[in-house]
This record gives C-alpha cells, sequence and structure tokens, in this order.
C-alpha cells in the first residue's frame, strides 16, 4: 500500500474532509491543555476533552506528555529516542505506508510539536491541519465523542535528520560569538520582555530577536498567516542557521515550522529552551525593563 499523496505540509480541513475514512490516512489529535492550579502552572493532557467535547471523525489521540516525551528527561516534553518514537506512533496506527495529519484544539503548536518529532526522525508524509479543531467546527463539520481505537501497523522506518535540533551547549556557543546563527524567541512578547513569564528568571536568551507563534497565527481563526503577514513577521530573522526556543521547545516548532514552509532549511528547535535555560543560573538572560 503506497501512502496517500500530501498536497503540502499544510492542509485545509476540506483535504482532510475529503479524505476521510482512506484506510491510508491517519488524522492525529495531538492537544494538551496549559492550566494554572494552587500548586503552580501545569501541562494537562487533551485526552479528557478529545472523549467529551468531541474530536475529528476518526481521529486518534496522541498523548504528548507520556507517550511522545521521554520519560526520563530532566525537564518537560524532553523529545524521545527513535525507539520510542517508533513505539508511540505505531501505537498510533502509523507505518511506513500511512499519511498522517497532525492538529490540535490551540494555536496549531501542539500540532507542529508532532510534526517536528517525526519529520526530524525521517518521517516525510506528516502535515498539519491549517486552523485544527477550530478551523473544523468553524465550518460545521461532525465531531465524534469517544475513544477511537488505531487500526494495527507494520513497520516504521525511522532516521534521525541532522539540524534540526539544538542543545544547550550549541546555544551558548551562539551567545558567545563562537557560533554563527540567529537566535529566535517563540514565547509571547511580554514574556520576551521580561514582564510576565513562568520562570524564576524571566527575559530572553542575550541576541535573540521576538517572533512569537501568535505572530503566525491568526488567533481568531487559528490558521497560519498567509505569505505576506508570514514574511512580515519573519523579517528580523538572519540569513543562515536559526535556533529558536520557547519554554519547553513546543511554541518553536510553530515558528520553525513556518520558516521551514517558507524555504528555511537550516531551522533548529532547542528542545530543553528556556526549561532548562533558565534553570541554569550561569546561563545569561536579559529583559527589555
Amino acid at each position: 500500500m503506497t501512502s496517500l499523496e500530501l498536497p503540502s505540509a499544510l492542509v485545509s480541513a476540506d483535504w482532510v474532509a475529503e479524505h476521510l475514512g482512506d484506510e491510508r490516512l491517519v488524522v492525529v489529535d495531538a492537544t494538551v491543555i496549559g492550566s494554572q492550579t494552587e500548586a503552580g502552572f501545569r501541562w494537562l493532557s487533551g485526552l479528557d476533552a478529545y472523549l467529551v467535547d468531541g474530536h475529528v471523525p476518526g481521529a486518534v489521540f496522541a498523548d504528548l506528555i507520556e507517550s511522545f516525551s521521554d520519560p526520563d528527561g530532566r525537564f518537560s516534553f524532553a523529545r524521545p529516542d527513535l525507539d520510542r518514537l517508533r513505539d508511540a506512533a505505531t501505537e498510533l496506527g502509523i507505518d511506513d505506508s500511512r499519511t498522517v495529519v497532525v492538529y490540535d484544539a490551540s494555536l496549531g503548536q501542539w500540532a507542529t510539536r508532532l510534526w517536528w518529532l517525526l519529520q526530524s526522525a525521517g518521517f516525510p508524509h506528516v502535515a498539519v491541519l491549517d486552523g485544527g479543531l477550530a478551523r473544523w467546527v468553524a465550518d460545521g463539520r461532525a465531531l465524534e465523542t469517544g475513544y477511537e481505537a488505531p487500526s494495527p501497523a507494520g513497520p516504521l522506518t525511522l532516521i534521525e535528520q541532522s539540524g534540526w535540533w539544538a542543545d544547550g551547549d550549541e546555544v551558548r556557543r551562539i551567545v558567545d560569538g563562537e557560533a554563527d546563527a540567529s537566535l529566535v524567541c517563540a514565547l509571547p512578547r511580554s514574556d520576551f520582555a521580561g514582564e510576565t513569564g513562568r520562570f524564576s528568571r524571566r527575559g530572553h536568551i542575550p541576541g535573540s530577536v521576538s517572533v512569537p507563534v501568535s505572530s503566525v497565527v491568526d488567533r481568531e481563526t487559528k490558521r497560519f498567516v498567509d505569505d505576506e503577514a508570514r514574511d512580515s513577521a519573519v523579517s528580523e530573522v538572519g540569513d543562515g542557521r536559526v535556533v529558536l526556543y520557547c519554554g519547553a521547545g513546543i511554541a518553536a516548532t510553530g515558528t520553525g515550522f513556518v520558516l521551514r514552509q517558507a524555504g528555511r532549511s537550516d531551522v533548529a528547535v532547542y528542545d530543553g529552551s528556556l526549561d532548562e535555560w533558565s534553570a541554569d543560573p550561569t546561563a545569561p538572560l536579559v529583559t527589555l525593563a
């Protein structure tokens, strides 16, 4: 069985609706929910919303907090190794013959996180649903509730691709002028300025520019912005290698997704992001105050 051909890495709700029921297509809900609790900020699984509030018909649920993260990682959402990624993907019915479309109920950053994980592991047949669940509902399309059992999966070939990820050592070299790359912060501008933030040490990594994921996704429609707005948002990003970061390496994949769709090939995500950087008292942060 050959995989279903995607028109691009960003597909419309119309395209998904047209191909629902095709055994080659796996639609994945990757929603994670942020919640401010009495114990502090927490990430919660979107599974309950998927089950109760509804999902795209036939969509399976991906647990990005547990299954698609490294349980032994020092920080939340640490990327899994290839074996764990393969196990998590095949449990959703993903194999070499399947085409995957990912969506979420937020700004698309959870969908792009899973897209980034799969693409960086050499799985090419994956796209993001433009506008996510919000677009699906806005178009008046039906939702299903309850659990969707994944289809059995065959072999899944994953091979790590170079250049998609950066670590703290590379970011240090960029800050120290020992490596040539642009640093881009995908958090809200108020976090970049140091006015807000969930970390004890606020601000941004020195030398960074601000391109929040909210500048490349329309907050009302949840769709990625058009080419003109995209080009305006990323106009400050320099040539050459780009290393993006945020709080936990999630929003960074949203801005990174847009850069890659704009033809920038040397784009990486700092997986530890400020979870890791801010926890190191020797790692510099600056504010605009």
